[in-house]
């Protein structure tokens, strides 16, 4: 921490029981001069599940450190139940926290890992007892708990980690990519799990991941993070149907949002995209919403999902491209098709497409579904639509 910002500390720390000022959410937290979080601004809901998510490097786990009090904030203010908690020492919190490497003590058993935050807490044996048979019960860890970490698996080792911090019944349980060292399936199988134990819990969960499935699923809503700011909040299916900017839309969703260099035009108050030779008019709620900000005819990025990809071999105004690739995918098929030098990822029924429309160099046609095109600012990036 900067010698100036040691001094802020002293001074907010002597200033208590002085008359208040106004609050500042705007949490920043610096490493040496570089700026890890700023102006990080959000309010949780109690019991909430709130998840951030981003690119490695982007803050996210900076963010939830800050929380937990083992990095200081160095501006701003954050605030549980309306209590200040920039000086209160992690340990009198409330907070547990459920590590990405599990972190459990591998010469104590797994009943002596799930005891020991009780035992620092000076919890009755009798309730202890309680307490670990009850966290147990509910990771379905209860055959194990005679076991050292090593005789586990990784699963059972991350069940392990996560009954540790909910036998303390804290208010928020913070989780950094906590399924990340585990395999596909038992990725999903842990997902599952945590979905399950949110509904035995009275807390509110902070969840830290990279990978966008996890935050779709689990979170009541998403907080997506770019180089230590944010892009947007809202839920899940908000930040899907309504991009704030080019980062968000490229980055939720599998396969990503394919862009389009295009242009907007606007004739006699009705909007339509023109990409190449084809001609989209939008969708009515599309229209008034550019409408609505007064966006003028100009040069834009156009984004559609590869759901919203419509093949059509009917004359008319359509995108050209060749088919590169061709992925199966069981009931769909993948297809990579190059579009004026870019690749356009297609994601087509199976049953729609004839054998020579998976041959490489195949030539296609398509169209977008007019309310699921996006048209974001190339200079600003911002999806006009809610500027």
């Amino acid at each position: 921490m900067r010698d100036e910002d040691k001094a802020e500390k002293k001074r907010r720390k002597k200033a208590k029981g002085e008359a208040s000022e106004p609050k500042s959410y705007q949490l920043k937290i610096t490493d040496e001069g570089v700026v890890a979080v700023d102006d990080f601004n959000l309010e949780i809901d109690d019991k909430e599940f709130i998840v951030f998510v981003g690119p490695s490097g982007c803050g996210k786990s900076t963010t939830l450190r800050m929380i937990a009090g083992l990095e200081d904030i160095t501006r701003g203010e954050f605030y549980i139940d309306g209590q200040l908690m920039n000086d209160v020492e992690p340990k009198d919190r409330d907070i547990a926290m459920v590590f990405q490497n599990y972190a459990l003590y591998p010469h104590m058993t797994v009943r002596k890992n799930l005891e020991f935050p009780l035992e620092l807490r000076k919890v009755p044996k009798e309730e202890m007892d309680q307490k670990v048979a009850w966290a147990a019960e509910i990771l379905g860890i209860t055959p194990y708990l005679d076991r050292r970490p090593k005789a586990l698996s990784g699963g059972q080792r991350q069940r392990v980690a996560i009954g540790r911090a909910i036998v303390r019944d804290p208010r928020v349980l913070l989780m950094d990519e906590p399924l990340s060292n585990l395999d596909a399936k038992l990725r999903n199988q842990m997902r599952a799990e945590i979905i399950k134990l949110r509904k035995n819990l009275n807390a509110t969960f902070i969840y830290v991941t990279h990978d966008q499935t996890e935050a779709m699923t689990l979170g009541d809503r998403i907080v997506i993070m770019k180089d230590g700011d944010v892009q947007q909040t809202g839920t899940p299916q908000e930040v899907f149907d309504h991009p704030a900017n080019l980062f968000v839309a490229g980055f939720i969703g599998t396969p990503q949002m394919n862009l389009f260099d295009g242009e907007l035009v606007e004739q006699n108050g009705t909007y339509a995209v023109c990409v190449g030779d084809a001609r989209i008019e939008l969708s009515a709620e599309k229209q008034k919403n550019l409408a609505d900000r007064g966006v003028a005819g100009q040069r834009v990025i156009v984004g559609v999902r590869p759901e919203h990809i419509a093949l059509d071999e009917q004359p008319g105004s359509m995108v050209e491209g060749k088919v590169d690739v061709s992925e199966m995918m069981g009931s769909s098929v993948h297809l990579h098709v190059n579009v004026g030098g870019k690749d356009c990822i297609i994601i087509a029924p199976r049953l729609d497409l004839d054998e020579g429309d998976l041959t490489a160099g195949a030539s296609l046609r398509f169209t977008f579904a007019p309310n699921a095109v996006h048209v974001f600012d190339p200079t600003t990036e911002k999806n006009l639509e809610w500027l």
